[in-house]
């Protein structure tokens, strides 16, 4: 009997099945075909590059661009891009000239484009938006040109952003940083809109023009949620025409002093067990608000707990350098008092009374100055932590 031989060859899928049938059933590949249109010459069209790279970031890889094609080699490629579609399609240069289009075209205002499809598809609830952002440390020089330059924030700019040192986020202020703003719906934190900012950006200059620009390009009315940084009396002008909820800082002279107000009088019960609240409506920035302020008590027993580690740690520290300075010699009395008020600028819970200047003669008739103080608790101020909400 003569038998056939067949040959058979294995490629691997992995989860890569599992995230392609996602980006088919959302339809990304034809939503950004439909945008930047397909060539006929073309091997692998724009929509088809774009899913590549997005396997390849979920591929748990990380290797330079011209490496592209190799992560493909033992994958089945057809089965995930298309027929007739092979690794050597997705060269480097197919993919710069791609990421050009993309860059152009803006980056966020394309992924809010494909997000809007994702929520008209899976009917995500978009009554709540919430914004914020994190920082994203780097290794490496990156001489920006621009480091020492001011430059006007403009969120509608596709000027590369800058990577430089910035508030650190994610702990690492010896390195260079850049920044992600992402707006989540409320409901399954679907991401609907992101933005890459320059390292040393702040979330007080931008997080209201961010919101203002989203609104203007969604087509539903969503309540904007974010931290205090979008919290100012310029923002809240930019956003009149806009639902939000975010915490007032304490910093603002009128909640201040809303608080202190609060202080004596009892707030009201909620059903859940062990918080109570105060409901007052304020005028501030030219727009009338309800503000909210909710005491809790297990937060509150917390917060009691570190205030009283705070104190005591205080008290370890400068009591020891005390100590050491009543032994220090000093040749003039006004630097025996700097010294003091050096140490008065570090405290927080605590002050330094009894301060007394002591005059001693040694040999040669040289006169030296020592000085001793008692460091005692700022109760005033200590009560004042204690009762803030």
């Amino acid at each position: 009997m003569d038998y056939q031989k067949e040959e058979f060859e294995s490629k691997n899928l992995d989860h890569l099945g599992i995230v392609a049938g996602i980006i088919d059933d959302i339809g990304i590949v034809e939503k950004i075909n439909e945008i930047f249109l397909i060539d006929s010459r073309e091997k692998i069209n724009t929509g088809e590059v774009v899913k590549a790279i997005i396997l390849n970031g979920l591929g748990f890889v990380s290797k330079p661009l011209y490496l592209f094609s190799q992560f493909f080699e033992d994958k089945a490629i057809e089965h995930l891009l298309g027929e007739g579609i092979k690794p050597e399609d997705l060269n480097d240069d197919k993919l710069g000239r791609v990421m050009d289009k993309l860059y152009r075209y803006g980056l966020s205002k394309l992924f809010l484009i494909i997000a809007l499809e994702l929520v008209k598809k899976y009917k995500i609830s978009t009554k709540y938006s919430h914004l914020d952002s994190t920082s994203l440390h780097l290794h490496g020089e990156y001489n920006n040109r621009l480091d020492n330059q001011e430059k006007e924030l403009e969120i509608i700019s596709y000027n590369p952003i800058l990577i430089t040192q910035g508030y650190s986020r994610d702990h690492r202020p010896d390195l260079k940083q850049c920044l992600l703003d992402l707006i989540v719906s409320s409901d399954g934190d679907i991401p609907l809109f992101f933005r890459g900012g320059s390292g040393n950006e702040s979330d007080k200059a931008v997080f209201g023009k961010i919101l203002v620009e989203y609104s203007k390009q969604i087509d539903f009315e969503s309540i904007m949620v974010a931290d205090s940084a979008l919290y100012s009396e310029k923002k809240l002008k930019l956003m009149e025409n806009i639902k939000w909820i975010s915490r007032v800082p304490l910093s603002i002279k009128k909640a201040k002093n809303l608080v202190k107000a609060f202080f004596s009088k009892e707030l009201n019960k909620t059903e859940i067990k062990g918080c109570s609240y105060q409901l007052e409506k304020v005028t501030y920035g030219g727009i009338e608000q309800r503000w909210l302020l909710v005491e809790s008590e297990d937060r509150k027993k917390a917060d009691l707990k570190k205030l009283t580690q705070k104190i005591k740690s205080e008290f370890l520290k400068i009591g020891k350098q005390i100590a050491k300075l009543a032994a220090y010699e000093f040749e003039q009395p006004s630097s025996a008092i700097c010294k003091i008020k050096e140490l008065e600028s570090q405290l927080k819970y605590h002050k330094i009374s009894e301060v007394k200047i002591i005059e001693k003669e040694i040999k040669d008739k040289k006169v030296i100055y020592k000085v001793v103080g008692e460091l005692r608790e700022n109760q005033q101020l200590i009560t004042e932590n204690q009762n803030s909400p």
